[in-house]
């Protein structure tokens, strides 16, 4: 994910997980295996005194391995009182708002181009089994059962997690024999978020509640799903490629950008059905606004009308689909509704 040349922002919290990933980050640099490294802490605002001490914790761990600090507040109470949007959402893309200003100015000032640096979060095992159980619960689209991904690409940033397959309680072990440990006004090794243990919150619930009951079926379920999540993984990255050259050889742009619509030849009903959802997966994720799901019964809609001339269905986005001899068209509805009354 990283060498001695690539420019590292670590994203700190200040809880046990990022904090381990400060204090190996340090060891790696020391090993000379790492370089560049810079530190970044999201204030939200959301817990008064707590948050505040979450901020000086961090500042010390900084000073204390000698990595540069970017400090952000950021109130998200008001922007969600402003928007009424969902406050989670709203606090996770303003914290990669500010993981790529940051990432912009360590690029900067080290002379790096900005597309060769690097974010480091510390999701880890743990935080994977939560997600693989929370889309159980809620369902989930094509390849979501890998969970998270060890890379990806978020505000225009390269997201990297390098703990993916780490446990928190070997994470929480490693911290407590290190040498040189950073220890806030009561003592603790890294900071407690109370809100983790709200089980009205659907993580906490999951935390709490469901891995609990399964982990007295199988004591070793982390190892066991972690596995299982990196095979699904594996043959999510295959059907991703094969969907991308499906794309490349039977979708045609109807503009200058992906949004202004594309045209699927006839030979898309030719695939298989799981690489035609994929394919559409794909390119609906394109032509939605960002972070914006694609919904089963979009994919069904455009499955519907392959071959079926005539076809029209509305879908989310304010999407036309429809089906001719050329293929299906995937469009804005007003560039559809234009087009036919010419």
């Amino acid at each position: 994910m990283a060498t001695a040349d690539t420019p590292v922002l670590l994203m700190v919290s200040g809880g046990s997980d990022s904090t381990a990933l400060a204090y190996l980050a340090a060891d790696l640099v020391a090993a000379g295996r790492l370089g560049a490294v810079t530190m970044l802490h999201v204030n939200h605002k959301l817990r008064g005194e707590a948050s505040d001490g979450d901020a000086r914790f961090v500042s010390d761990l900084a000073n204390g391995l000698g990595f540069p600090l970017f400090m952000c507040d950021i109130d998200v109470a008001e922007l969600v009182a402003r928007s009424g949007g969902n406050m989670e959402a709203i606090a996770r893309a303003e914290r990669y708002k500010a993981a790529r200003e940051a990432l912009e100015s360590t690029c900067l000032h080290m002379g790096f181009p900005f597309e060769a640096g690097r974010v480091f979060t510390a999701h880890t095992a743990d935080d994977r089994m939560e997600n693989f159980y929370m889309r159980s619960i809620v369902g989930t689209g094509p390849g979501g059962f890998r969970s998270m991904r060890h890379d990806v690409m978020l505000e225009g940033c390269r997201v990297c997690r390098p703990l993916l397959e780490e446990g928190r309680d070997d994470l929480r072990a490693y911290i407590k024999v290190r040498d040189g440990v950073i220890s806030d006004e009561a003592g603790q090794l890294w900071r407690e978020d109370a809100t983790n243990a709200d089980t009205d919150r659907f993580r906490a619930f999951v935390r709490h509640e469901i891995i609990p009951l399964a982990k007295q079926r199988n004591p070793k379920l982390l190892e066991t799903l972690t596995r299982t999540m990196n095979l699904i993984a594996d043959e999510d990255d295959m059907l991703d490629a094969r969907a991308r050259e499906v794309l490349v050889t039977l979708a045609t742009p109807l503009g200058s950008t992906i949004r202004d619509g594309v045209l699927l030849a006839p030979e898309l009903r030719e695939q298989e059905g799981p690489l035609v959802r994929r394919v559409l997966d794909r390119l609906l994720s394109m032509m939605l606004p960002h972070d914006e799901r694609v919904e089963s019964a979009s994919i069904k809609a455009c499955m519907k009308g392959l071959g079926e001339s005539g076809y029209v269905a509305n879908i989310q986005g304010d999407l036309a689909v429809s089906y001719n001899k050329h293929g299906l068209r995937i469009e804005p509805m007003k560039a559809f509704r234009a087009r036919r009354k010419r």
